[in-house]
């Protein structure tokens, strides 16, 4: 793994980041080429261009969007590492306005109070593999104590941990609204919040009353990295578990 010397232009400690590596479907860990030398942006806006980069894999040459690398300084201030474009390895990068659209709510920024590592993610084959990533992504969010049943219960409960149930919709239609209003009603039920991950995504209609009920969602691609819908799912990420409001 790469490592590169990066100063915090906030408050000027340095730190050693080490690059994170992803796995491309390929089978080979990919990671995204750092810019050695180059000053990190402190981040004071999100775009969804500025949180995606291209990265080439060195062994079958596939390009794919990879979350752009980041760093959590102690003293709160969030960087972004800068990356070579995937130009510079001889590959054209994609037109402007190409790839996919950006997400209808603005991420907020994470300022977890205690920074976390980069997450690693697991690649998705099947369903099964889907529960274990959600379950992977909850602990890395702070929810140390997550349990997966054996069985999946009748209330479609994937992940248990204190305070918090989750559940995971490997199938190929979007998560549609019943499945959040159920997931609303067993977490009122158990005086717990909720989460929900798709591989699909959300129906208009499970958006807008996931929003309406404070219920973070996420995506989850087959390269087995959560990525937040809604402004729920980044709050969650920012502040973490034990720190969010009570259920609705």
């Amino acid at each position: 793994m790469e490592s590169v010397p990066v100063r915090c232009p906030a408050c000027r400690r340095e730190h050693a980041y080490i690059t994170p590596v992803y796995p491309c479907p390929c089978g080979s860990p990919t990671a995204p080429p750092l810019m050695r030398g180059a000053p990190p942006a402190l981040i004071t806006h999100r775009t969804w261009n500025d949180d995606w980069v291209s990265v080439r894999c060195h062994s079958c040459g596939r390009r794919d969007q990879w979350p752009h690398p980041e760093l959590c300084c102690p003293c709160g201030a969030v960087l972004r590492i800068p990356v070579r474009p995937v130009a510079a390895h001889g590959t054209t990068p994609p037109p402007t306005g190409a790839g996919s659209p950006g997400p209808s709510h603005i991420p907020l920024p994470r300022t977890a109070a205690h920074p976390r590592p980069s997450f690693r993610p697991l690649v998705i084959r099947t369903a099964r593999d889907a529960v274990d990533t959600a379950a992977l992504y909850l602990r890395w969010l702070g929810f140390s104590d997550v349990i997966q049943p054996q069985v999946r219960p009748g209330a479609r409960i994937d992940l248990r941990a204190a305070g918090i149930v989750a559940q995971v919709d490997a199938t190929t239609r979007p998560t549609a609204l019943r499945d959040v209003e159920c997931l609303w009603l067993n977490a009122l039920n158990t005086s717990v919040s909720s989460v929900l991950f798709s591989l699909a995504g959300y129906t208009d209609e499970a958006r807008s009353r996931a929003d309406g009920l404070a219920i973070p969602l996420f995506v989850l691609d087959l390269t087995g990295t959560p990525q937040p819908v809604n402004g729920p799912a980044d709050e969650l990420i920012s502040v973490g578990p034990g720190q969010r409001g009570p259920v609705a």
